[in-house]
């Protein structure tokens, strides 16, 4: 399997559409005070006082299954990575509906990390993560995009760095071209129990809208759980 290194950037456009005037004040007001501060990198569990797990997602799209995660496991703290202002502002939409977005109670087990978030896995120390979320990425289904993939042969040592041993990776995938590309790179690595993905949504997993939209077209999503192996 030949793959060229990774680019300094894996994602493409970080706006879309034009933004509102409530979204841009959202950005302004409400995204502060949900950041995660770099700062804590070196120590992320302590941006969540009193909660027993720590989970990361990689690009939460429109953030409905960050959101909720964040609601049906207040013992854990997640830590949600997008760079996309408009999924942002959706994310951000989501918990603040209206009224002000500087005194709007937001959830105390959620931070967000709007840079790369390859920056953030290499702050983080090791096996410090429960459980990591990479649901729907962008599949790059051309071959020449191949490198821009987030599982990719370089950065599956960098996921099992920071995963404890027994924790568990979800991944799910609509696009064929990616469900192949996963197959190939997981089977050719060590720091992972594979198993074959379920075809229907675990019982215990949020859903997402990029999901609802592949059944409509018709498209069948696979669903992965690797487990950091000991």
């Amino acid at each position: 399997m030949s793959v060229k290194p990774q680019p300094d950037r894996l994602y493409g456009r970080a706006r879309g559409h034009s933004l509102r005037p409530r979204q841009e004040l959202l950005l302004q007001v409400a995204l502060p005070r949900l950041a995660f501060d770099p700062a804590l990198a070196g120590a992320p569990a302590a941006a969540f006082p009193d909660r027993g797990q720590l989970c990361l997602e990689i690009g939460f799209g429109g953030g409905e299954h960050a959101v909720a995660q964040a609601e049906a496991h207040p013992e854990a703290g997640l830590i949600a990575c997008e760079v996309f202002e408009n999924g942002i502002c959706s994310l951000l939409s989501r918990l603040v509906p209206e009224g002000d977005p500087a005194t709007a109670a937001l959830p105390a087990n959620l931070r967000l990390w709007t840079q790369d978030a390859r920056i953030l896995l290499r702050m983080l120390p090791d096996a410090c993560l429960d459980r990591l979320f990479l649901m729907f990425p962008d599949p790059w289904p051309k071959a020449r995009h191949a490198k821009r993939r987030f599982v990719h042969p370089e950065r599956i040592a960098e996921l099992a760095r920071v995963l404890k041993p027994g924790a568990e990776w979800r991944v799910a995938s609509d696009d064929p071209t990616y469900q192949a590309w996963v197959t190939d790179v997981m089977a050719r690595q060590e720091g992972f129990e594979i198993a074959p993905p379920a075809q229907g949504r675990p019982e215990d997993w949020q859903p997402t809208r990029y999901e609802a939209k592949a059944l409509r077209a018709g498209r069948q999503p696979l669903y992965w759980q690797f487990i950091r192996k000991a």
